[in-house]
């Protein structure tokens, strides 16, 4: 039953109807990714502990997810009690006062668990804004069995051109394998998150410390170039299409040889009941251009958080003391192992030698975590911070737009210094626009 409908009906029809007080409602969204799927069938579990909170959940492609929470929460709707954010989101809506600070959080929560380098990012002004329900970097994921075949090795630190040497070496078309998976669908957050985690580490910005937009540099240009080529030549057919899950459903159905993305995918990848592939995954840390010491590792977290808007707010307290806990992943682990744990969050998860055991990925996890440098993003100086994004209120509708240029590129309808020379002319607009 919706809220409006609630309100329709009042108080007292609803018990009438319940036969007993009506229970609190708390609207979630999130995105359709494969631990927050997890997340709400597990939720019975809350259920029952918590009879007097009902959960209704609004569960949307990650696009689709940050342009609809934007809106609802920019104008106050009230239309979600729960929203799911990121680092990019938490510290600027904090300072338009639109989350409501996570003090005073239930028994359980356990704050001083949490992984430090990921609560300073959600914290401002000594407030936590959002509560990490799992943690990542990025990193390469490829098929030990397709290298050994194809006589390439993938060193533990590569560069570009080991990955696109072995990614041409595991391309077999006539098979349906192609040598490189990466993602092309146009969203700050999609294509623009590895994009400029790749321009990072050729030794790009994407302002100067004028806040001038540089994506027609020489570094943008080779790091396209080279992106373009890579999935020309050894990527799979409606590229532009494909973004975290498309990529991970290829690369558990055997369709790639090598996936570069979040290190979260890898529990996912090692799943015997629903990955191919799952005894023959190896793994490395994201590549770098040579002569360019930056890796460009990011550093995010799917992470829970209160509108202002909210009118259930503590009960949404309850539900994310359930769902970011150390009990939460306990319980994923009876239910699924420890495999399926949701990384990145918590230290004790680190320490559970069980963890340690299940999960063959958790020390890269862990490394290329602690190796991001977000405030640092780039080998020259920048003016802003991020990663794998801009840090500015602005880079929402920036990289969204950049983003579909390079999407329009990978399609074929444009070159990859056609779709740069777009966005840089379309950054300068908007850059100058906003005052900088």
């Amino acid at each position: 039953m919706t809220k409006t409908m609630r309100a329709l009906l009042g108080a007292t029809a609803l018990s009438i109807l319940a036969g007993h007080a009506a229970a609190e409602t708390v609207t979630i969204a999130t995105v359709n990714n494969g631990d927050m799927v997890r997340m709400q069938g597990l939720a019975a579990d809350f259920a029952e502990k918590h009879p007097d909170i009902e959960l209704e959940w609004v569960i949307l492609e990650e696009n689709v997810l940050r342009q609809r929470v934007t809106q609802d929460i920019a104008t106050g709707g009230g239309q979600f009690d729960i929203v799911t954010i990121g680092q990019y989101e938490a510290p600027i809506w904090a300072a338009q006062g639109w989350l409501e600070p996570l003090n005073d959080m239930p028994e359980g929560f356990e704050p001083d668990d949490l992984m430090p380098a990921i609560v300073s990012s959600l914290t401002v002004d000594g407030n936590l804004y959002a509560a990490p329900f799992y943690g990542e970097s990025a990193m390469v994921m490829y098929r030990t069995d397709l290298a050994e075949a194809a006589g390439v090795t993938i060193p533990a630190e590569p560069t570009w051109t080991d990955i696109m040497t072995a990614a041409e070496a595991m391309t077999d078309r006539d098979a349906g394998i192609y040598g490189i998976c990466l993602r092309g669908k146009a969203g700050w957050g999609e294509n623009m998150a590895f994009l400029t985690a790749m321009a990072n580490s050729y030794g790009a910005r994407w302002f100067n410390m004028d806040w001038e937009p540089e994506l027609t540099s020489p570094e943008w240009t080779a790091a396209v170039n080279d992106y373009l080529s890579m999935m020309e030549n050894y990527g799979p057919p409606g590229a532009s299409s494909n973004g975290f899950n498309e990529n991970l459903a290829l690369f558990q159905q055997g369709k790639c040889g090598i996936w570069i993305d979040a290190t979260v995918a890898a529990s996912f990848v090692t799943d015997p009941a629903n990955s191919t592939v799952a005894e023959h995954v190896g793994y490395a840390v994201f590549p770098h251009k040579e002569g360019v010491e930056n890796h460009g590792n990011w550093l995010w977290a799917w992470s829970l958080a209160i509108p202002s808007s909210s009118d259930a707010k503590d009960a949404a307290r309850t539900f994310i003391t359930w769902a970011t806990g150390s009990g939460y992943i306990a319980l994923v682990a009876e239910k699924e192992g420890w495999r399926a744990a949701p990384p990145g969050t918590r230290k004790s998860l680190y320490a559970n030698d069980a963890y340690r055991a299940a999960a063959p990925f958790a020390d890269m996890t862990l490394s290329a975590m602690e190796a991001a440098t977000p405030a640092t993003p780039s080998v020259q100086e920048t003016p802003y911070g991020g990663g794998q994004f801009v840090a500015i209120p602005e880079f929402q509708g920036i990289g969204s737009a950049v983003g579909q240029e390079i999407s329009a590129a990978l399609a074929g309808q444009k070159t990859g210094e056609e779709a740069l020379e777009a966005a840089q002319e379309f950054a300068e607009e908007e850059m100058e626009a906003a005052g900088y």
